[in-house]
Parts: C-alpha cells; structure tokens; sequence
C-alpha cells in the first residue's frame, strides 16, 4: 500500500452547478482508509447478486466518485439494468428508472405544470409535478430507442445538474448520476446519441459475456431458491465526501503530460498519431477527454488505496474514457475496425505513458 501518512486539509469549493459547497476533509489518509472499507463492503454486497463484471463494478464505482455519469453497452442478458437496481439499493439515494421508448417526451421524465384549482379561494392555478429525473440514481434504459428531442432534455441535467421547464429552473438532487443502458445489436427503431451528448458521459462501460465457472455459477443461482438480501452501504453524505477526497487525489506533473499526451494523440491533426491511423480517424478526443481521463485515474487510485495517480491508472482507464469520444473515418467502418482496437494503438504508441517517473523528471 501506498498512501500519504500526513494529514492534508481540504479546502471547501462550489460544486459544477455553484450551489453545495463540497465538504472540507482534514485526515486524508484516515478517509482512504475508511473509504477502502465502505467499499470494500459494498463490492462485497454486490457480488452477492451479481457474478463477475469485477472490472464493470470498478467502472461504475470510479463515475460514482467522479461525479460522472456512465452508459454501460452490451447484448441483452447480461445484467446491465441488474447490475445498476442492485448497486443504487446498496445507496441511501433515490432511484429512478426510466424504460426509454420511442413515444416518449421529453416532460415525461422531465416532469410539467399542471393546472389545478384552489378548492379554498376557487383559483386555478399551475403546479410543477416532477419527472423521475428528479432522483440521485437514474437508469435510463435503452436510451438509443427514444428519439433526439427526448434525448436532448438529459442535456442539460447530465452538465448543469438543473432542468429548465416552463422558463423556470429546477436543481436536482445532489448526488445526481445517470446511467444508461443500450445494447449494440439494436439497429431498427433506434437513434444514436450524438456526438455532443456522448461527451457528457464520464465512461462508456462494454460489458462481455460471462466465462463458463460464472456462467454457471449464475444457472445455478437463478435456477434454485438462492436468495441474497442486500443492506445499504452508503449514504449521501458518504459518497459526498469520498467526491471531495477525489481532488485531493495527488497528480505529479508526468502523469498530467502524459494524459495531454494520450488525448491530443487521438486527434489526427496534432501529427502525433501513427501514421496508418490517421485515415480511420475522423475526429479525436476535446478538452473533457483530458478532464474525464484525469479524475477517473484518481478514483482509480483511491479504488486502490493510493493517494497519488499514477500513469498506469491513465491506461487502465483510457479506453472506457476515451471510446465514446473518437469519431471513426467511414473506411474504418467498413473495414471493421472498432473505437478500442485503435485506441490500444495509440495507447501503446503514447511513449509517455510507459516512462518509469524518473525518467519523466529527467
């Protein structure tokens, strides 16, 4: 293990939408120690439901600590609406879902005014009835089934944390986490999200198919009378201070270079990018690739029980970052070649990542 032995205040600061202060932390190595055993606990919990998907559980724990928001991809049967129920009941938070349909509106999850009459005075008057947006866990499954105009109203509460209805503005709860669900499979009746709202999700999760001892071990489980009764793990306040602990989360100057390194190598104008690559990209990651990429390595490090970032937390978590954020050229396609197979290419060619720090410094 290693982590910081001295005490490190944190300063209190606005969260992204100005109005709850994040909670002031005095011991930081106290809280990584506390923080390792409430989730340590948590994952316990969770495996008793679901099997395997270790690394899909760490995904969705780093978008957790990150503030973020996560949209897990994979065939159906896999547990993705399972996996997400199960870690928002072991959270003392609201939990909403959403099965995302194509004649869904926009004021079905955002919520609207309705009019009602005062039976005292006789008036009529306008009451807002909130949508299921307004919950700490959203599930919005299926996603790529409804269309953009319903779509688009998630926009403004993945990035303000707000929605505006009626020309009012309504704060969300906070903590505030969407995740969705969309299978690859789908093509007829779908809509894909587009480019601008993919960016506003911190990690997009493929989840794979189970190995044959898991396989099992779920028929077995779903065939008999297996029962697992899952207890809350953590609470607002809880999670709030572990977001805080985040930023406290120590990154030297090498680990920044080489996530500017990895980013801008994703962007075939930058000339950095292997040469045979250049004609399967068509445009790379923006400058929240390289916000996204530093704060999950820092989750990653406090999953970890570290207190400082490493370069080998920015590999773990570039293809889960980075995926969503690369447009393939149409040749690409064709040839069927996928977001991640080019960037391990990059990746592997980002000669920053795999310096020993010394050798950084130097």
């Amino acid at each position: 293990m290693n982590r910081l032995n001295s005490t490190s205040p944190v300063s209190p600061q606005a969260s992204d939408n100005g109005h709850i202060p994040r909670p002031v932390i005095d011991d930081v190595a106290g809280a990584v120690d506390r923080m390792h055993e409430q989730l340590t606990e948590l994952r316990e919990q969770l495996a008793g439901v679901i099997v395997g998907q270790d690394d899909v559980s760490e995904q969705l724990l780093t978008a957790l600590l990150c503030r973020g928001h996560c949209i897990l991809q994979g065939m159906p049967g896999l547990a993705k609406t399972t996996l997400i129920a199960t870690l928002a009941s072991l959270i003392d938070l609201s939990f909403r879902r959403v099965q995302f349909t194509p004649d869904l509106m926009p004021g079905d999850i955002t919520g609207t005014e309705v009019l009602e009459e005062d039976h005292t005075t006789g008036k009529r008057i306008f009451r807002f009835v909130e949508g299921p947006l307004f919950g700490n866990v959203i599930l919005a499954d299926e996603i790529n089934r409804t269309p953009p105009k319903t779509q688009s109203a998630l926009l403004e509460a993945m990035q303000e944390r707000q929605l505006t209805v009626c020309g009012k503005t309504y704060k969300l709860p906070d903590p505030f986490f969407v995740l969705a669900t969309q299978n690859p499979v789908e093509t007829e009746g779908t809509y894909p999200l587009p480019e601008a709202q993919l960016d506003r999700f911190l990690l997009k999760v493929h989840i794979h198919y189970p190995d044959r001892d898991q396989e099992r071990e779920i028929a077995i489980r779903q065939t008999t009378d297996y029962s697992f009764e899952t207890r809350t793990v953590l609470h607002g306040d809880d999670i709030r201070h572990m977001q805080a602990l985040v930023r406290s989360v120590v990154v030297s100057d090498h680990v920044y270079s080489a996530a500017l390194d990895l980013v801008r190598s994703t962007r075939p104008e930058e000339g950095t990018m292997p040469d045979d690559l250049k004609q399967m990209v068509q445009w790379g990651a923006g400058p929240r690739a390289t916000i996204s990429l530093l704060m999950a390595a820092k989750a990653r490090a406090l999953l970890n029980r570290r207190c400082h970032a490493t370069t080998a937390d920015l590999i773990a978590v570039a293809l889960p970052v980075l995926r969503h954020r690369i447009i393939l050229t149409f040749n690409a396609e064709a040839a069927g070649i996928d977001s991640d197979s080019v960037l391990t290419r990059i990746i592997e060619a980002t000669k920053s990542l795999h310096k020993p720090a010394s050798e950084s410094k130097a």
